[in-house]
C-alpha cells in the first residue's frame, strides 16, 4: 500500500505550498488519492505558512494530518512546531542553511541539505524548496522522480522548468 502524509512547512514566499502542490499533481497522475491543505498567516510572504499533503491509494477520511510521515521544513519555527508530530520511523527533511539546530528526534531519518547554497550555485534562491522536494520524493518514493517532473513540466511555469529539474537532481543526492 502506497501511502504518505506529508507536511512541507517554512515561511511565505519560500514556495511551500507550491512543493506541496507539485507533489499533490505528481501522486494525482499516479493514479493516488490526493489532499493538498495550504495553510498561511494573514501576513503571506514572510509570515509562516504549511500545507498538508496526503497521498494514498485508499480512500482519505480528513485532509488534517495528524501523524505525518514525514515533513520538509524551511525554517526553524517549524522545525519547532512539527518535529513531534512525525511518527517514529518518519522523515524529516530540513534546509540547513536556515535551520540552525538539527532535530532532537532519533526514531526518524534526518536529512538535511543546505537548499539555499545549492539554489544559488544553480542560479536562484527561490528553488531551494526544489531540491528539498527531490530529496523527500527519492527517499520517500510514493511517487517517481519521473512523476514529479512531468508534474512540473504540466502545472509549472516553462520557464522555471529547467532550473527546477537542476534543483530537484540536486537533492536526490542527499539520499543515501
Amino acid at each position: 500500500m502506497a501511502s504518505q502524509q506529508i507536511v512541507f512547512a517554512g515561511f511565505g514566499g519560500q514556495g511551500i505550498l507550491s512543493m506541496g502542490k507539485f507533489l499533490a499533481y505528481a501522486g494525482m497522475d499516479a493514479n493516488l488519492n490526493v489532499s493538498w491543505l495550504p495553510s498561511y498567516g494573514p501576513e503571506m510572504r514572510g509570515g509562516t505558512a504549511n500545507c498538508s499533503v496526503i497521498l494514498t491509494d485508499e480512500a482519505i477520511g480528513s485532509p488534517i494530518v495528524t501523524k505525518a510521515d514525514s515533513i520538509v521544513v524551511m525554517n526553524r519555527p517549524s522545525l519547532d512546531k512539527f518535529e513531534d508530530m512525525v511518527a517514529p520511523g518518519g522523515v524529516i527533511v530540513i534546509d540547513s542553511d536556515l535551520v540552525d539546530r538539527m532535530p532532537e528526534r532519533t526514531d526518524v531519518t534526518v536529512i538535511a541539505i543546505p537548499a539555499q547554497t545549492i539554489a544559488q550555485e544553480i542560479g536562484s534562491k527561490t528553488i531551494a524548496n526544489m531540491v528539498l522536494l527531490g530529496a523527500l520524493v527519492k527517499k520517500t518514493e510514493i511517487v517517481t522522480i519521473e512523476a514529479l517532473l512531468d508534474s512540473l513540466k504540466a502545472h509549472g511555469k516553462e520557464k522555471f522548468f529547467e532550473s527546477n529539474k537542476k534543483a530537484i537532481e540536486k537533492g536526490l543526492e542527499y539520499v543515501k
